[in-house]
């Protein structure tokens, strides 16, 4: 028996019965479940087998510099050179436990998927009631839920009373919905599909009977898990840059350093001191100290994002913030407050707006811009009361926060009646219950018996099912009179267009002996008293955010399982921009989203800025369409459902408040306040940081460049080299570590969110960058050259010549430092001391080159020599000319670019 791809809320109780050969009243026979069991196996989700520490450790070495760096390693201690094969391969081990460390926080997503299956079930079996580990349960099992049960697997519901699901972790609802078994049409969505209940959801009110359907990875979560399991690692846009680059990097190396070999040995070197040359090339083009100063300075990074509520999970992340242009928000909580509240009222045939925000009781109800008095609005005074009485939903306020205990709609009315001065703490005791009618999903109202002089009733529900019983309305003064139901319905309709939810509420006096209170008494007869429209409405920080981002180049799109009117509504008063400028915005539900090819989906995730009632997958096929077009997308998400669309985006961004544990382990980053002004505050802080990994890059090249370059000079004119291996590693490590770091540290460039993202296809090697590099790299292999040749002709041993050749590479890095503090701006305009670190940086380096100089051990590790001080002086001008060699350049550039970018 397989059945995963009937619809089951298309079915009847018959047809399910027949279908799963299960009697719905007394459930399978045990002998049945052993069957069955043995046949679908437990209902638990499938994990994946994570690699093994040896493994992804082993795997830091798969990179194509590293190979180089190994190859150097091995021949150097082949020639018995054990100080440059131990000081190449202590770099190779410290960059590979680096990224072993990063890795290390594996991704958890299915764990947690697995461990949300688990838990108990009461199930009906042979006619008798039982609880058992829902780990048991089989295909046409049934299942009895109460509130507080979380949904064991997937249901057909065959039996509801007042049932309502909490489905926001599946379908990002954030209203619980209520359900009953009526059958729903073969195309409803799962956020629609009124007659099923769906594994990990949890029962919030009612209760009901269902058949199990769909279990294990066969559910709507497994299914989820699946595409977690199959959702795309990419790369982010820098690590696809330094990869393509070091590809190139590597033949470049590998054809120099067999023609350097070839030449060096034709002319007569021996092959040892040839192999030695080739050796030091490729140690010299090698940036070794680029990928642990990455790291570092990602980390740092990390650090201060941390600070703007933005916990980093994986350090790429930070650079990938950097490079996203387009960030896809869920609605719920993210965009909104995640807190229903009325905001438009109509009683008396007056429209009254409610200010405030959030079930927090502060606020008021305003007619005309005017703060009314509630004893001179007779219908909005019993419009409020009733919204108080009919409610079985209260508000707390606990350490400030103040939360719904129940429905959130009926606590969104309670927070209503108290800004308007009615405080449900006290008024039970002036209309106190005698008798109700829960609500129920055939009737579509709830109604509440209350005494007082007379006896009262109020009637609370869909704007149908109140006016199908009012005869009469009431007018501003309380007094009665005849119902005009097109006016009603009029209003009604635009307070739905502007995505307000809208109850209808009435009110009926009978004798003051009666006490029960049955469906007759409110099917005629009913005085209609008004319409409560409510909404869960934007934060005000998060429409700042978005303005901020959309003016950053980068376009928000709001992907939400909400209804299109609502989603359209928020997106509207968050300043979400459309594909033409002030045109209406509509949103593209799901069922039109199923039925698009995929070219005609790539055009929608570019043109279309809100999606409402979506999938899960097709959020995931969202992302994956915008990512086809070369998209660098941010996801953000909360709900199980969000899973394969966080993991498969180039960031995965989940909330930390109400966000699952498979949202939080499928994600790259979490944020601690669930709000989307974090996430404006974090992609500034990542072009931050990738402003300060560029001028990292743009200073660290040309160094490699010339220590290459000056290999190669000294192969073509036939003499010494003037940097060994070793002293070669020395340069890119410390000069790294000291020098390079301290840009790190430089602050964010004004105007940083006033520019686009820089494009996720340009390369590192831009051709400004290229010219650049070249320069300063032929500046520094000339000088360093010129001043070794002339050591030598002054009659310098070679240790002392080399160490002067080493200098100059330390110094004139330091000098170029000061050029690269800003990409667009002179040192000048951003302040000589405004990165105090960069002085203490060149402080700390120079200060190492001078016990690098002058200590006996260091001369004996690095075959270096006490230097003279006319060759300081020398060094230091050569300093100070690039640097203004440099300072010209950028200034030209700048007055023909007008930016300066590189």
């Amino acid at each position: 028996m397989e059945n995963g791809q009937i619809k089951w809320h298309t079915r009847t109780s018959e047809q399910l019965a027949s279908d799963l050969r299960t009697d719905i009243q007394k459930g399978l026979s045990n002998e049945e479940v052993k069957e069955r069991l043995q046949h679908f196996g437990e209902n638990r989700i499938t994990t994946k087998k994570q690699q093994s520490s040896l493994v992804r450790f082993v795997l830091q070495f798969n990179q194509p510099l590293i190979y180089i760096l190994l190859g150097a390693t091995l021949v150097t201690l082949l020639l018995k050179e054990y100080t440059d094969s131990a000081v190449t391969f202590a770099v190779v081990l410290i960059n590979s436990i680096i990224g072993f460390i990063q890795e290390t926080k594996a991704l958890k997503a299915i764990d947690a998927l697995s461990k949300s299956m688990s838990t108990t079930a009461t199930v009906i079996r042979s006619g008798k009631q039982s609880t058992i580990n829902s780990l048991s349960l089989v295909p046409g099992d049934l299942v009895v839920l109460h509130p507080g049960d979380k949904v064991p697997a997937d249901l057909r519901l065959v039996y509801s009373r007042e049932l309502q699901i909490d489905e926001s972790a599946l379908t990002g609802e954030s209203v619980a919905t209520k359900k009953n078994p009526a059958l729903t049409d073969k195309d409803t969505m799962i956020g629609d599909q009124l007659n099923m209940g769906f594994a990990t959801t949890m029962v919030t009110y009612g209760t009901a009977k269902g058949i199990v359907v769909t279990t294990g990875d066969r559910t709507e979560v497994g299914k989820i898990n699946t595409s977690i399991s199959t959702a795309e690692e990419l790369d982010t846009p820098l690590t696809l840059k330094i990869k393509k680059f070091s590809h190139t990097l590597l033949w470049v190396i590998i054809s120099l350093a067999m023609l350097i070999l070839g030449i060096a040995y034709l002319q007569g070197e021996s092959l040892s001191d040839a192999f030695m040359v080739a050796v030091a090339l490729m140690v010299g083009a090698i940036p070794e100290g680029l990928p642990a100063a990455v790291t570092i300075m990602l980390a740092i990074g990390v650090s201060k994002m941390a600070k703007r509520r933005a916990i980093i999970r994986k350090l790429e992340a930070v650079e990938t913030l950097g490079s996203t242009n387009v960030i896809c928000s869920d609605k719920t909580g993210t965009l909104t407050k995640n807190q229903m509240t009325v905001q438009k009222i109509l009683a008396g045939g007056e429209l009254f707006e409610v200010t405030g925000i959030g079930y927090k009781p502060e606020g008021n109800v305003l007619y005309k811009g005017e703060k009314v008095v509630l004893n001179e609005k007779q219908a909005l005074q019993y419009l409020l009361r009733g919204g108080v009485l009919c409610n079985t939903s209260k508000i707390v306020e606990s350490e400030g926060q103040w939360t719904a205990v129940g429905d959130p709609t009926e606590a969104a009315l309670v927070s209503a009646a108290e800004k308007a001065g009615i405080q449900d703490h006290y008024i039970d005791r002036y209309y106190p219950l005698l008798d109700q009618i829960p609500f129920q999903a055939e009737y579509q109202y709830m109604a509440t018996l209350h005494k007082t002089d007379t006896t009262i009733v109020f009637l609370k529900g869909s704007l149908e099912s109140v006016l199908a019983s009012a005869d009469y309305m009431m007018n501003e003064t309380g007094e009665q009179i005849s119902i005009d139901k097109a006016y009603i319905e009029e209003h009604a309709d635009k307070l739905a267009a502007e995505g307000l939810r809208v109850l209808a509420f009435a009110i009926k006096e009978f004798d003051a002996d009666k006490i029960n209170l049955d469906h007759a008494d409110v099917a005629e007869g009913m005085t209609f008293t008004g319409l409560q429209g409510m909404i869960d409405p934007p934060r005000e920080e998060a429409i700042k955010a978005v303005a901020l981002c959309q003016q950053a180049g980068i376009h928000v799109k709001m992907i939400t399982g909400d209804h299109a009117i609502t989603a359209a509504t928020i997106a509207t008063q968050l300043g979400i921009k459309g594909k033409i400028e002030n045109e209406k915005l509509k949103a593209l539900i799901g069922q039109e989203l199923q039925k698009l090819t995929e070219d005609e989906l790539q055009i929608a995730a570019v043109e279309i800025s809100v999606f409402a009632r979506v999938s899960p997958d097709q959020k995931l096929r969202l992302v994956k369409a915008l990512q086809s077009t070369g998209k660098v997308v941010s996801m953000t998400g909360d709900g199980v459902n969000d899973g394969p669309a966080l993991k498969q985006a180039n960031i995965g961004i989940a909330m930390g408040i109400t966000g699952t544990e498979v949202a939080k382990d499928a994600s790259d980053m979490v944020l601690t306040d669930d709000n989307f002004a974090s996430i404006e505050a974090a992609v500034e802080e990542g072009r931050g940081v990738l402003d300060n990994l560029t001028k990292f890059i743009i200073w660290t090249l040309p160094t490699n460049l010339g220590e290459a370059l000056i290999i190669l000079a000294s192969v073509a004119f036939s003499t010494q080299l003037p940097l060994a291996p070793v002293q070669i590693l020395w340069i890119n490590m410390t000069t790294a570590i000291l020098l390079g770091l301290t840009l790190t540290f430089e602050p964010k460039e004004p105007g940083i969110m006033d520019r686009p993202p820089i494009p996720s296809g340009k390369p590192i090697l831009t051709f400004p960058l290229i010219m650049r590099t070249l320069l300063v790299g032929t500046l520094i292999m000339v000088t360093s050259f010129l001043l070794f040749q002339y050591e030598l002709s002054q009659g310098a041993q070679l240790a002392e010549a080399q160490t002067v050749a080493t200098t100059v590479f330390i110094v004139l890095e330091s000098f170029y430092l000061f050029n690269c503090r800003s990409l667009r701006k002179s040192i000048r305009e951003i302040g000589w001391f405004s990165n105090k670190w960069v002085y203490f940086g060149v402080a700390a380096m120079l200060t190492l080159q001078l016990l690098f100089i002058h200590l006996p051990f260091m001369n004996a590790l690095f075959d270096s020599s006490p230097i003279a001080f006319d060759s300081w002086l020398r060094i230091l001008a050569a300093g100070f000319c690039l640097f203004i060699i440099v300072y010209i350049e950028k200034t030209i550039k700048r007055k023909l670019t007008g930016t300066g970018e590189y």
